[in-house]
């Protein structure tokens, strides 16, 4: 049974969520459709485009994201606390790149004096605007709805292109987050799609790689890796970039059967400092959505999740005694 978003999302326990949105029936977001063998390559590049702007827009950062041929996957983490410091001015220039907002939203962008009444309304709609600029369903929203008019526009047909919903599930913990983020980034090489995670197209793991290769700086629109915790650190993941790329090329070298590949102790400083197993690593880096479903992560932050949310039950609880225990 369907569950309400907001038993879904609890920014008191984490930032961090993997939503997963799926086309209904047969409808082809990119790729090959063997059925008909007409080509949607081009369609992965509406949804990066479209993705990474929004990323400009919301006060949402993307940490991993992966555009497959009947599904996208993407982490995101909230930041509620910079939306909230946004001026009306910056609230309103954001949102308005997205939607025409009201005749006082617009009175007020020209430069027009409100009325005291209309002052009073402009300012309640100024504060949903900003609520709704750090919304993970808004951001999605967003997202789908204008993929979902681009392909019927470009088939000629009307109706659903996606799922009722898109599947959101909580990362409570670093380990979560970082083993959600290696699973998205390495789901082309799980469904044979790619061999490399650098040559993985329309991912992050693509950009990161050539990031990291190109010896550049990390890419504007993902969320920066900022090296090992450190006081007055910068706002980002709390591992080296280079050695998040290094685990997830030796561990999609485990994942694929043709390739030779291990993962040994001395290239696994973030599975080091995370206690995690080579086992529960390739576990979760492989099952994550199987064992998990509205939360992940460590059976005390699971317990706190359930209680914010109120759920009366939570799938994964079992797992997660086995899966996030440190080794």
């Amino acid at each position: 049974m369907p569950q309400p978003r907001q038993s879904q999302v609890s920014l008191i326990d984490t930032p961090y969520y993997h939503c997963v949105s799926r086309c209904v029936r047969r409808s082809f977001l990119c790729g090959v459709d063997t059925y008909s063998g007409q080509s949607y390559e081009h369609r992965r590049a509406w949804v990066e485009d479209r993705l990474l702007m929004l990323s400009s827009v919301f006060a949402i950062d993307i940490c991993a994201y992966a555009v497959m041929s009947n599904h996208t996957h993407v982490v995101v983490c909230v930041d509620k606390d910079k939306a909230e410091h946004w001026l009306i001015d910056e609230v309103l220039r954001r949102y308005h790149k997205l939607h025409k907002g009201t005749l006082l939203t617009q009175k007020y962008l020209r430069g027009e004096e409100l009325s005291p009444g209309e002052r009073i309304t402009f300012e309640e709609t100024v504060e949903v605007y900003r609520a709704r600029l750090y919304e993970i369903s808004w951001f999605m929203r967003n997202l789908n709805e204008y993929i979902a008019r681009e392909a019927n526009k470009e088939d000629g047909c009307t109706g659903r292109f996606w799922e009722g919903r898109f599947k959101s599930q909580a990362l409570l913990d670093e380990s979560a987050v970082l083993a959600c983020m290696a699973y998205v980034d390495l789901n082309p090489i799980r469904a044979k799609m790619e061999s490399t995670p650098e040559t993985s197209k329309h991912t992050s793991i693509k950009k990161r790689t050539q990031a990291v290769k190109s010896k550049k700086r990390q890419p504007r629109q993902l969320m920066p890796f900022v090296g090992n915790p450190r006081q007055n650190m910068l706002k980002g993941i709390a591992f080296c970039l280079k050695d998040y790329c290094e685990l997830v090329e030796s561990t999609g070298r485990c994942i694929r059967e043709d390739k030779a590949g291990y993962i040994t102790p001395e290239h696994s400083p973030i599975l080091t400092r995370l206690g995690l197993s080579d086992e529960q690593w390739l576990t979760l880096t492989t099952e994550f959505e199987k064992h998990f479903c509205y939360a992940a992560g460590a059976e005390l932050m699971m317990k706190e999740f359930k209680r914010h949310t109120k759920h009366q039950r939570l799938r994964g609880m079992g797992r997660a005694n086995v899966l996030f225990k440190r080794a």
